[in-house]
């Protein structure tokens, strides 16, 4: 099976141009015919910048591995191909607001009217209803509205935007799962579906979301149901120090590790009570402990502190240029550059793709087409196509109905990766060792759940069972047999050390999907290494981006992001559909196993390419586009505008009163703050949008909540807990979907609340084997531990 196309048998038909683009990548990367359709000329986004050889970068990347074929929509013969292309596949995705469909007679809603068995998703900024339906997004936009700048950059003064780019693959992949998770039901039920689907939604929920799992040392709440609505309290609890030739971060959480950097620094004295043991003691005293480390790390350099780290059980890395991460050894010997002619003239080295499937790379294999270098047509031959439709009986169900899933998963990569099987209906058994609680588990003082655990775990039953015995084993070994997939994201080697490696794990059940997730992925030099998210990011270069040009030089501000978790979360869920998909085809199984790092870099494609192809001496042409940060009227109240064009500078400058902007960015700045300052943050925005000039607030958590066009598309709901004092908002669906209903919205367990139900219901114990297994300790279950 290893390297076999997963999506053999799918044909996507893709009309999209600039921001639709990577979807179709995705499932290109598995294996799916993706056949774009581009207008006489070619898309516009084949030149746009940033370009090298004068070929857009962004365009090269989100296209490759396609067919590109070209219909012109004002010729009859072309339109009626259109249609009968679309009628033969299996899923269309459109993008724009209206979409290239609408040049040809049609739209996406229509043809999945027209076609019943077709998955068709429109991938708009804002969707193709409510009042922002008109509006456009960039990164920076959509970053602002989802509140997670008002959560980045210093304590006091201008929030930082992240790294351009960012925001647009979060919402590549959440519109990838989204319509995989559809054509998965498809297969079920043999029913398409129409996805409606907003970028700035999937960047709400998929990004940093407000409403959703949080990492281990977050801070920010007051109480399970309450949110912080200040700047950043917590720059220093990932603290980056500077050292002989850089600077290193570490990432101290346990108290093992605490103990380890306790004796680096010599065991002083003020630092040796026991209550150091805990984040919150250590953040409390950061500015004398983090003078004591900045003393000792200052004379070394970044490599010999990062060896010294990793031999006393101190999580560490270096802080890392996007070029220094692309030199590393480790990416390479694992695949996940190449060095490919980005176009004929240029050859440098980019990011294959953070999918690895039975040990084999699904990424980049071959350029973007040349224009209309494809007939418009599907091939002739393609596998067969999965097993019978299985016809589901009752009323409405979900993709994953039927499918039972052993989740193993911590924190929030792991935790988002069951959640998001269970909110689509699959039976997901959140496996828990009294010994080692998951970190979501931590909660605020008095109180009994965590606002994170209950959004992370909902829908999900709990299974308290432990590993490390015989005869829990055993019975882990019996789920494994009545089970389709079990989820993990432990560090490489741990799920084998427990005696359940994929070799065993495949011979208790052939047809098991495994989907793994690690800091630096099952391979290579750096797979040993501790990592958390703040240490992926430093050192594949992501911290140096997550920076703004308008900062001091060596100032880092991603401390309080979870990136690259939640989409790795996604993409863990991506490829896990994709075996299960081929699964219905061949009854195999497969081994999914995501590296946060390598997700990182490919997140963050564009930027890293451009870096390649500047070290390799190739003129890299960007556009003179803004996206700044200005202030508002009232209490740390801010927008952003993204001025992509010139009308857009044309436009600002009519409306602050000058014939133009200043072309120096300092000065632009601080001449549209003297127009935006005194104005209220939503009429200036809506004034921006109303005269097609992208601008959004700087949100935060309690604004999504009430935003206009978050709540006119129902984004989220009341989820209820008995735990929690009052209801939390929840997202119910990836997407919005036309057929598919959303999430159940059942209660997150206590720790082992559904042993008993469990272990009647699929091991087909008695009352007595339960209790047995219970006294010994195989087993646990919550009223046994109330």
């Amino acid at each position: 099976m290893v390297g076999e196309p997963l999506l053999a048998s799918l044909r996507v038909l893709d009309l999209c141009s600039g921001a639709g683009d990577a979807v179709g990548r995705i499932l290109a990367d598995l294996g799916a015919d993706v056949l774009k359709i581009e207008p006489p000329g070619g898309s516009p986004a084949r030149d746009r910048a940033p370009t090298v050889a004068g070929a857009g970068i962004g365009f090269a990347l989100d296209n490759a591995n396609k067919r590109c074929a070209v219909l012109d929509p004002g010729a009859p013969a072309d339109r009626r191909a259109l249609i009968e292309l679309a009628g033969d596949a299996d899923i269309v995705i459109d993008s724009q607001n209206p979409g290239a469909a609408a040049a040809f007679g049609t739209s996406s809603r229509e043809l999945s009217q027209l076609f019943t068995h077709l998955v068709t998703m429109s991938v708009t900024d804002f969707g193709v209803s409510g009042p922002y339906a008109s509006w456009r997004a960039t990164d920076a936009v959509c970053y602002a509205m989802s509140s997670a700048l008002s959560r980045t950059g210093p304590t006091a003064g201008t929030p930082v935007l992240p790294p351009n780019g960012v925001a647009s693959a979060t919402a590549a992949a959440q519109a990838a799962w989204a319509v995989l998770a559809a054509y998965y039901d498809r297969l079920r039920c043999g029913k398409g579906e129409f996805i409606d689907f907003s970028r700035f939604e999937a960047v709400v929920q998929a990004l940093d979301p407000p409403f959703g799992s949080e990492g281990q040392a977050a801070v920010g709440l007051k109480a399970p149901t309450e949110l912080w609505r200040g700047r950043p309290r917590n720059q220093q609890i990932y603290p980056i120090f500077e050292c002989h030739d850089g600077h290193v971060r570490i990432c101290l959480l346990s108290a093992r590790q605490w103990h380890g950097m306790r004796a680096w620094l010599g065991e002083p004295e003020q630092f040796s009570d026991p209550r150091f043991d805990t984040i919150a003691a250590r953040y409390a005293a950061s500015r004398e402990l983090n003078a004591a480390i900045a003393e000792l790390f200052a004379p070394q350099t970044m490599a010999s502190l990062v060896a010294a780290g990793q031999t006393r059980g101190v999580p560490i890395a270096a802080v890392q240029t996007p070029a220094e991460a692309l030199s590393e050894k480790h990416f390479r010997s694992v695949g996940a550059l190449s060095d490919v002619a980005l176009t004929p003239r240029t050859s440098v080295t980019i990011p294959v793709g953070p999918l690895v499937i039975d040990g084999a790379r699904h990424g980049y294999r071959r350029g973007a087409p040349a224009i209309g270098a494809d007939a418009p047509e599907w091939r002739a031959q393609r596998p067969a196509d999965e097993r019978p439709i299985d016809s589901p009986a009752g009323g409405p169900s979900r993709p994953f109905d039927g499918i039972r899933i052993l989740d193993l998963g911590v924190i929030v990569a792991g935790g988002e990766l069951g959640r998001l099987f269970a909110d689509l209906g699959a039976e997901v058994i959140k496996i828990e060792s009294p010994a080692y609680p998951d970190g979501l588990r931590q909660s605020p003082p008095g109180k009994p759940m965590s606002r994170s655990w209950a959004l992370t775990h909902r829908n999900e039953y709990g299974l308290g069972l432990n590993l490390r015995q015989r005869s829990g084993a055993e019975l882990f070994s019996r789920l494994v047999t009545a089970s389709d997939a079990v989820f993990a994201n432990f560090k490489p080697g741990t799920l084998a050390s427990l005696g359940f490696s994929y070799d065993r794990l495949h011979e208790l059940n052939p047809g098991i999907v495994l989907a793994e997730s690690s800091a630096f992925g099952d391979r290579g030099p750096w797979s040993s290494q501790m990592g958390y998210g703040p240490l992926v990011r430093a050192c594949t270069g992501v911290t140096r981006l997550w920076t703004s040009p308008d900062a001091e030089p060596d100032t880092f501000y991603d401390a309080t992001t979870i990136f690259p978790d939640h989409v790795v979360g996604r993409l863990t869920a991506i490829a896990a559909a994709a075996v299960l998909i081929r699964r219905r085809r061949t009854g195999v199984g497969g081994h999914v196993h995501i590296s946060q790092a390598e997700a990182a870099i490919n997140q963050l494609a564009q930027a890293y390419v451009g870096e390649s192809c500047r070290a390799a001496g190739f003129e890299v042409a960007t556009d003179d586009s803004v996206d700044a940060v200005f202030p508002c009227a009232g209490d740390d109240e801010w927008c952003v505008i993204s001025l992509r064009e010139t009308s857009h500078r044309d436009v600002v400058a009519g409306v602050i009163g000058r014939s133009a902007l200043p072309e120096d960015r300092a000065e632009l700045i601080a001449a549209v703050s003297r127009w935006t300052g005194p104005r209220d943050k939503g009429a200036v925005v809506a004034q921006l949008q109303d005269l097609g000039v992208p601008a959004g607030p700087m949100n935060r958590a309690a604004d999504v909540a009430a935003d206009p066009q978050i709540a006119f598309r129902q984004l989220f709901s009341d989820m209820t807990h008995p735990l929690l004092d009052a209801p939390v908002l929840a997202e119910t669906a990836p997407a919005p979907f036309t057929r598919i209903p959303r999430a159940d919205l059942r209660p997150a367990p206590m720790p082992g609340e559904h042993t008993r139900m469990i272990c009647q219901k699929v091991l087909g114990l008695d009352p007595e084997e339960i209790d047995g297994l219970i006294a010994d300790g195989v087993l646990f279950s919550h009223e046994n531990t109330t």
